[in-house]
Order: structure tokens, then sequence, then C-alpha cells
């Protein structure tokens, strides 16, 4: 049995009952960074055997967690924040998990991209994700793609690419297309600024620049 476990974004109080039971039910929790998730897990009172599972291992770990979970185990994945595969390791697990015949299961809880959304004012009924844009093959030609997209865009970035992203997008969308970047969702210092990709730029031209970001465009007309 494998289960994916959301996890705060930021708030610890946004974990869910159901997550910190299934966290203490099963007998291996598999982490993007152990040493990250120590200290939510400690917060819990949860004491289990946690192993290191990212993108630059998950690949050969796949097997072993396989044959694991065929003796018996019950595994529980979870990333540094939010839910696991979505911009973050899982989604070979899930995909092995599923073609070996093991159950699996998505706890649901939270994702930033979600209320990022919700808070932009843009219309959600129909919304495209696209998680972290390519940081150098490949970026342009997303990019281009997108021009005529009529769902709003969900992007996710990094504070030091934030002021050039914004850039490429108003390259491809123009200035006055309206935009929402949310960062630090559910902190203390949690934020959302909307307007035009040309008035974003200018608040982050003048504000520091910090956190995780969250960027939502709207789509064509």
């Amino acid at each position: 049995m494998l289960y994916i476990v959301p996890t705060p974004i930021g708030n610890l109080e946004d974990m869910t009952f159901r997550a910190i039971q299934t966290l203490k039910d099963v007998d291996i929790i598999l982490a993007e960074d152990t040493r990250t998730s120590a200290p939510m897990l400690k917060h819990f009172g949860i004491d289990k055997k946690v192993f290191a599972h990212h993108q630059h291992n998950e690949h050969k770990a796949v097997s072993e967690i396989i044959r694991l979970m065929k003796d018996g185990n019950k595994i529980a994945l979870i990333s540094d924040a939010g839910t696991p595969a979505i911009s973050d390791p899982g989604f070979l697990l899930v995909r092995e998990s599923i073609k070996e015949g093991l159950e699996v299961q998505c706890l649901p809880g939270a994702t930033a991209f979600v209320p990022a959304l919700v808070n932009s004012g843009l219309p959600n009924d129909r919304f495209c994700f696209e998680g972290f844009l390519p940081v150098k093959k490949g970026r342009q030609t997303r990019l281009k793609a997108l021009a005529d997209e009529k769902r709003t865009m969900i992007f996710y970035e990094s504070p030091h690419r934030i002021l050039k992203t914004i850039e490429e997008l108003m390259t491809v969308f123009g200035e006055e297309r309206q935009a929402s970047i949310s960062r630090e969702i559910s902190k203390l210092y949690e934020e959302t600024v909307r307007g035009t990709l040309a008035e974003l730029k200018a608040h982050f031209e003048s504000h520091p620049i910090k956190g995780e970001f969250v960027f939502c465009v709207a789509g064509l007309g």
C-alpha cells in the first residue's frame, strides 16, 4: 500500500487529522528531504523510519520500494511541502506501484496553486497548471505554445527568476495582460499582488523578493 500524503506549505495547522494518523500508521515514510521533514514529524509526534526519496535517487529506489510494499509494508510519501508529485517527486513511484498491482491512495490536503488561483480573482472554472517553466532548453518554446491559451495559466517560480519570468511573459502576452502573484502562502508574510504584468513588474522591482511564488496569468480573451 502506498499513501501519498500532503504536508503543510507553511502553517502547520493546515495538516489534516487523517494525514497525521496515516503517517503514524505506516511502516515507512519516504521524504523529499529528511532534514526538512524531521521538525514537522516531531511536531505531530510521528516516530517512524524515514528515508530520502528525491529527484536524484527516485529511479534507483523505486524497485526496492515496490519490493517492500509487496512484502506487506505500508509506505507513505511526503514532499517538503504540499502534495507529492505536483512539481515534486512522486509520479514515477505512483506509476510503477499501479503497474505492479499495488494499491495507491492520495489523501486530500495542502497544495500551493489552488489557494493562489482562487485568490487571484481570475477565471478559475477552467485553468491549466504549468508548474515550473524549463530553466533553459525549451523555455521559449513552452511560452510560445501558450500564446493562444484561453484558460488561466498557473506557474511556479523561484525568487531569483521571478522578474525575468514576468518580462518574458510580457513579451509573449503583452504588458496589459492581467495576472496575480502569490507568495509565502499560509505563512506569516503571505501576500497576493494583482494587476497587469507591467504593474507586477513595477511592484517587484521596488519590493523585497522572498519566498516561493505562484504566478497566475489570465488566458486570452
